[in-house]
């Protein structure tokens, strides 16, 4: 049609044109507004609010309570997750309520005889979250009372890690009315709460009574305290629920080391071409790039139990000329996996430790497969660093101990007897600081005992402050504790 307009005469093109353009604007709409129905539109906020509830039936905070359900509406589509470590319910119940969810509902059914004039909570935790985005609503609780009052008492405190005076929010801390100590294995905990981030806790809607605190590692969801290697904590004595109570701080300790979470492998000795030789005794040393630190021994690890050993068959000598030491000594551990070398070490000096084929084998009978050499250098008087802290308001009555810090590992510590510490080589690098509070005059932290003397364990106190020691240097610090 296009086509034959622009065939006739000139001046028609004139008056065709308008049209055209008319034409084509028709149908540019006519494209856009289909297009519209089938693309979905982009860009937008994302969604970061966690559900918000819109009903509850039975309301919260009813008293008088005789339901068998209870029927939470959210305005978002809700999924549950984790409930089982999530949902805590006070008064414990000796059943479980079976909670489910369904679209935009969550329903708990009551599987449980509810106690006559109790408070009960419903404590979430992070159990509910919209459906969508993952958001999670967080601190949601529900209360009733099958009474005529809704309890109203609380207890509070913090609980810390004795030997670390750090906190683990992990933990939970519990309520007993038994007052056996045996309750904490047998028995439900009558109330359950959990600790912030902070380590602090809260009970609320507590009745009045006499109870019984304690705070532990949950990891099986027992709530029972059933391994000497669970952080445990308990309370000297009963506490007594009435207004205006005292907060409570706990001291969790373990006694008995669980087994580690990892273990970097040692280096073994390699055979020719770099293969391991599995005939040959497998062992590591100390040396550090081929420097010994002459603060510390020198020392032997073997990879497995060593079944004889000789130390006339290991020789300490100096120098290129080897010339043999005679001041030292060997001794080695109960284990039999490691082997010492106790020596007054000359600094920046070359040393050779001579180890002929058969001094020590292992279980296996695997020897060297021949006399090995090991040669190494001590290190400089100038790679360390001296310092100096000057403590202020330190408590010498509670004998306390230095201790340095790195990587969650105590890398030195030392008792003071009085509020200066100067030591005059130390290993450069950057440090915490605790004070332990050694009551036995032991050098060491000592785990409490709960069923024995009911003792409580030795508590430390972190530092905040970091210190950091250069070598060749005088570093001084001054801490206000």
């Amino acid at each position: 049609m296009f086509a034959a307009l622009f065939m006739k005469k000139p001046y028609s093109i004139i008056f065709v044109f308008p049209v055209f353009l008319l034409i084509l604007s028709i149908l540019k709409i006519v494209v856009l507004s289909g297009c519209a129905n089938i693309i979905p539109p982009t860009g937008g906020l994302k969604d970061s609010l966690p559900p918000v509830l819109v009903k509850v039936s039975p309301p919260d905070s009813s008293k008088n309570f005789k339901d068998k359900t209870i029927t939470f509406t959210f305005d978002e589509y809700v999924e549950l997750q984790e409930l089982q470590t999530n949902l805590l319910i006070s008064p414990t119940p000796n059943i479980s309520p079976i909670v489910e969810s369904k679209l935009k509902t969550i329903t708990v059914k009551i599987k449980d005889s509810l106690e006559t004039n109790t408070t009960y909570s419903y404590d979430f935790g992070k159990s509910i979250k919209d459906y969508t985005e993952g958001n999670v609503l967080k601190n949601f609780s529900y209360i009733f009372s099958t009474g005529n009052v809704i309890d109203s008492l609380e207890l509070s405190g913090k609980v810390i890690l004795a030997e670390t005076g750090k906190s683990d929010s992990t933990l939970i801390v519990i309520l007993h009315n038994n007052p056996d100590d045996s309750a904490i294995i047998k028995d439900r905990p009558r109330y359950i709460t959990k600790l912030d981030s902070s380590g602090n806790f809260r009970f609320r809607f507590l009745p009045s009574g006499i109870f019984h605190l304690y705070a532990l590692k949950d990891d099986g969801g027992t709530h029972r305290y059933f391994s000497k290697t669970q952080l445990f904590a308990f309370a000297d004595k009963p506490v007594e629920t009435k207004p205006g109570l005292t907060p409570v701080t706990l001291y969790a300790y373990t006694e008995k080391k669980g087994p580690s979470a990892f273990v970097a492998p040692l280096p073994l000795n390699r055979g020719a071409a770099g293969r391991t030789d599995e005939r040959r005794l497998k062992f590591t040393t100390s040396i550090i790039a081929a420097q010994q630190d002459i603060l510390s021994n020198f020392s032997i690890s073997f990879e497995t139990p060593f079944r004889s050993f000789d130390s006339s068959k290991l020789q300490l000598s100096t120098d290129s000329t080897f010339i043999k030491e005679t001041a030292y000594s060997w001794e080695t551990d109960s284990l039999k996996k490691k082997i010492q070398l106790n020596v007054k070490w000359k600094e920046n000096t070359r040393y050779n430790i001579i180890l002929e084929k058969d001094f020590a084998a292992d279980t296996s009978g695997r020897k060297l497969l021949k006399t090995d050499t090991l040669t190494f250098t001590t290190k400089k008087l100038s790679d360390y660093g001296a310092v100096k802290i000057s403590f202020n308001k330190l408590d010498l009555s509670v004998n306390p101990v230095l201790q340095f810090i790195q990587a969650e590992i105590i890398i030195n510590s030392f008792p003071l007897s009085t509020p200066e510490f100067y030591q005059p080589l130390f290993i450069p690098g950057e440090y915490e600081l605790r004070i332990l509070n050694d009551l036995n005059k032991n050098g060491k932290w000592d785990a409490g005992d709960f069923f024995g003397k009911r003792i409580q364990p030795e508590t430390v106190k972190p530092i905040e402050k970091k210190i950091t020691i250069k070598a060749n240097w005088d570093n001084e610090y001054e801490i206000t504790l």
